[in-house]
Order: C-alpha cells, then sequence, then structure tokens
C-alpha cells in the first residue's frame, strides 16, 4: 500500500469563515421550498407556553444581580483592607478566567484541526491446513481394499481450511522489522486496549481463481454498523472486533484466492486525478483535504482576488483543472467530484496448497500494509471537552457568585442609605430643598408638565396643582397613565 504523500500544514480559520459566508450564497433545496402544514391548535398552544415560560425565565434573569464590584469609596468606610483584598481577588478571578477560556478554546481547536497524518503497519499472515486428501488417506491406509489396493472415491471428505489474521505492530516491532521471528517476539506486548484487525476494514471479501462452474462463491464479511434495525449492536462482539478470520471448502487441489479488503475510515480518502495530484503533490487523499489543499496553493500563488477571498483568478494549473479562468470559492468542493474516484480494496494474492510438501511443513505469507491511525491526543482531549465531573464543582462556584452578587448589592444600598443619612445630617435645609425639586422633577415626568413644579415655583401652581383629588390634575388619567408607565419601566 503505497504512503500518501507530504501534507502541508495550514489554518482553517480563513477556510471556515469563507465556507460560512459563502453559505447564505447557495441556493436552498427545492423540497426546503415547499409549503408546510399549518400548525395544529395544540402545537399552537405549546407554542404560547413555552414563549410565556422563555420570558419568565428572561424576567428572571434580568432581575438577578450581576454587579459584584465594591466602590473605591468604601475602602475608607469599611473598617479594616477588606476592600483592597476583594479587589486583589476580583482581578486573580479575571486573570484565571481569561486563561481558562484561552486554554478551552485551545482544546475546541485541537479537536477541530486536521493533523499530518500518521500510519503504522498492519501485519497480516495467510496459512491454511488440509484434512482428508488423497496422499493423507493413502499414509493412513484408510483407503486401501481387501486386495491390498487402493480404492479411488469421490474424495468428498477432503477439506481445507485457510486462517486470515492481522496484528498492528508496535513501534518497537516495526523497528526490529527484518531482524528476524525472535527479535519480533521480544518486543511483543500482551494484548491490551488495541486496535484489532477488524477496525481498519468495513468489508472483506475472498475470491476463488475458478471456473464459474465450479461450486466456489465468494466469501464476504461486512461490518454490522450500529443502526435502528440493529438494536442488539456491540462493538466488542466477535463479529464486530477481531483479529483473524478463518474459513474452510472442500477441495484436493491447489486454488489461487484474491483477498480484498475494504478500508474503513472516517475521512475516506480518493484517488486524485492527474491534474489535481499534481497541485497537491499526492496521489491520496480525502474530500476535505483536496479543498484544503487548493484552498492553500491558491493562497500561496495570490490567486484570491477579492477582500472576502472567495473569488479566484486560475493560473495554468487551475485552469487545466478547472477548465474556467475565474472560480467561486465556494464551488470548489463540486468541482473537485470529478477528480476524485474512489481507492479500491487493497488486494492480497495467496495460493491455498493441499499438497504433501506444503502441509508437511507449512509457511505463512505476510503482507505488511500501512493502515491510517487516531491521533493519539485526540481521545484524551475529547474526555477531557466533554467531561461532567465538573458539574457538581460549576454547580457551587456559580451558586458562590450568585451569592456575591447579592451580597455586593446589599453593601451598595446600605452605602446609598449611609450617604442619605450624612447629607441629611450636615445640611437638613439644603437637603429637604434639594429632595423636594426631585421629586418635583419625578411628578413633572408622570405628568408630562416640564418646569411646573420641580423649578421651586410653587407660588405660580394654580389650585388645581395644589389640591388633591380626584378633580385635581393626580386624579387625572394623564397622571394615572404616567403612573403606569413609570411602575412598568420599574419592573423592567
Amino acid at each position: 500500500m503505497a504512503t500518501a504523500g507530504h501534507k502541508r500544514k495550514i489554518s482553517f480559520a480563513d477556510l471556515e469563515r469563507t465556507f460560512r459566508a459563502a453559505g447564505s450564497m447557495v441556493p436552498p433545496p427545492q423540497h426546503a421550498q415547499q409549503a408546510q402544514q399549518p400548525p395544529t391548535a395544540a402545537q399552537l398552544q405549546a407554542a404560547r407556553l413555552e414563549d410565556h415560560r422563555r420570558q419568565d425565565a428572561a424576567r428572571r434573569i434580568s432581575k438577578k444581580p450581576t454587579d459584584r464590584e465594591i466602590p473605591d469609596e468604601l475602602s475608607g468606610v469599611i473598617v479594616g483592607d477588606g476592600v483592597e483584598r476583594y479587589q486583589k481577588l476580583r482581578d486573580v478571578e479575571r486573570r484565571l478566567d481569561a486563561v481558562m477560556m484561552r486554554k478551552r478554546l485551545n482544546v475546541s481547536d485541537d479537536l477541530q484541526r486536521r493533523y499530518t497524518r500518521r500510519e503504522g503497519t498492519l501485519r497480516v499472515w495467510i496459512s491454511n491446513t488440509a484434512d482428508g486428501q488423497p496422499w493423507q488417506i493413502m499414509e493412513e491406509g484408510s483407503g486401501m481394499g481387501e486386495d491390498g489396493g487402493f480404492e479411488i472415491g469421490d474424495n468428498s471428505q477432503a477439506t481445507f481450511r485457510v486462517k486470515i489474521e492481522g496484528r498492528l505492530l508496535e513501534e518497537q516491532e516495526e523497528e526490529s522489522m527484518g531482524k528476524g521471528k525472535e527479535a519480533e517476539d521480544e518486543v511483543k506486548q500482551p494484548p491490551q486496549k488495541r486496535a484489532r484487525f477488524s477496525n481498519f476494514f468495513k468489508a472483506i471479501t475472498i475470491d476463488f481463481s475458478r471456473h464459474p462452474s465450479d461450486d466456489y462463491t465468494a466469501i464476504e464479511w461486512q461490518k454490522p454498523v450500529p443502526s435502528s434495525q440493529n438494536p442488539n449492536y456491540d462493538p466488542n462482539s466477535s463479529e464486530v472486533s477481531f483479529d483473524s478470520l478463518e474459513f474452510g471448502r472442500k477441495g484436493e487441489e491447489n486454488i489461487n484466492v484474491t483477498i480484498k479488503l475494504a478500508r474503513d475510515e472516517k475521512n475516506e480518502r480518493c484517488k486524485l486525478s492527474p491534474l489535481l495530484a499534481e497541485i497537491l503533490d499526492t496521489e491520496e487523499e480525502d474530500r476535505a483535504g483536496a479543498v484544503q489543499g487548493v484552498w492553500e496553493y491558491c493562497r500561496a500563488m495570490g490567486l484570491q482576488e477579492d477582500e472576502d477571498k472567495r473569488s479566484i483568478v486560475c493560473d495554468e494549473p487551475l485552469r487545466r483543472l478547472f477548465k474556467q479562468d475565474k472560480i467561486y470559492f465556494p464551488y470548489v468542493p463540486d468541482l473537485l467530484l470529478p477528480h476524485l474516484e474512489p481507492l479500491p480494496p487493497l488486494q492480497l494474492h495467496y495460493t491455498i496448497r493441499t499438497d504433501k510438501a506444503y502441509i508437511s511443513s507449512p509457511t505463512q505469507t505476510i503482507y505488511d500494509l500501512r493502515v491510517p491511525l487516531p491521533n493519539p491526543t485526540k481521545a484524551a482531549l475529547s474526555r477531557f471537552h466533554t467531561s461532567k465531573t465538573h458539574l457538581a464543582s460549576l454547580q457551587q462556584i456559580v451558586k458562590a457568585d450568585d451569592d456575591l452578587a447579592l451580597l455586593c448589592q446589599g453593601i451598595l444600598q446600605q452605602n446609598g442609605k449611609r450617604r442619605f443619612y450624612e447629607q441629611c445630617a450636615r445640611d437638613p435645609a439644603g437637603f429637604v430643598r434639594r429632595w423636594v425639586r426631585s421629586q418635583g422633577r419625578d411628578l413633572e415626568v408622570l405628568v408630562a408638565e416640564s418646569g411646573r413644579i420641580g423649578g421651586g415655583n410653587e407660588e405660580g401652581l394654580s389650585e388645581e396643582w395644589r389640591a388633591g383629588g380626584t378633580e385635581s390634575v393626580w386624579g387625572s388619567q394623564g397622571a394615572r397613565e404616567g403612573v403606569g408607565m413609570w411602575l412598568a419601566r420599574a419592573k423592567h
């Protein structure tokens, strides 16, 4: 199996922004534009209840205090250095939040990043045994007649059995390749949680090289997949995960077989056309990698035309590839489809031998295949990113944060009361006058009469402003509406 060529390393930030920006320009499919059925009364009622629930939740959140700062002016009011220590703790918290957010973004970026392809060696051993062959019967003497001669029957008991075994070599074993069987045995590791032979393939087919009239049908194994039709799917069962595959047939002659292995890859690789392979400098790549390679090529050659970097002016290699002078990059994935062909399955050739020379001293046929390996850090990053063990601690932190906001709100309210009484104690008369004018301005807002009350010209007021009751200004419809609007604004 040929190893993939050298890959370029780029960041996907620009590519993702391009795809997101271009997504709205792709027309929706026709079936999405079809008229939908009108909602039923129950669905409308459920939608209204959900809207009310969201509004109540938003109202509760809006009333929830969020300010956790203590003004510097309280440092001279609160006894001790509590305010200074609290502010230092707030600075540490802000730095810690920034570090944690940066680390979380790094983990998310690592999970989405395309790393350089890692490959390992999968060693496959193929061997066979035979039983009930004519030469075996002659040696055992079970086919001798009464006169001492050998009786030739139909030999229906002649069978053979083939075993295909595969194992992923460790790095130490790869280094010992070519040093003999003893060196391999020295570095063999005990079976642990490792990739099995069947994990690398989604189908295995054995074709017999015989005449179509012979009773030798192909043997095929298809990997089960989890689905609604397969509720009993078990990834650890012997049907899904195994290291060896065996099959037997009747026969007394040597037979050539071809073992076809269909790769099982998350991002299925394709064989690139000669024109695309020349640009990407590799013969095999998956679809996303091909788009990434074209994007990198356009950036390196300075072919991006507009500010959005989505219009590409083709140079000679791209012109031969796409047969256009200018392309719009969001359409590149579709333009590349004619240049991507599915990789054929791996083919291992083997001859099933039933002769005495082989069966007496069998030798295994060995193939070394290069297979893709997963990123060793991705599993750990996924567990860390999706772990729920920290939820209890996070809930405690949120609860402490809410309690802290309530305490800070209480401190600010007490400080407001303190300032009120201090100002009143310093200048009682002036404080009362200022307070009355402030209340007058509020009343002006309620009745929409600017300059009539808060300006301090109480003597110029008419009797309707000075009197109370339903006949005065304060009992009018306008005053009622103003009070209602004032209260509604206070709630929000």
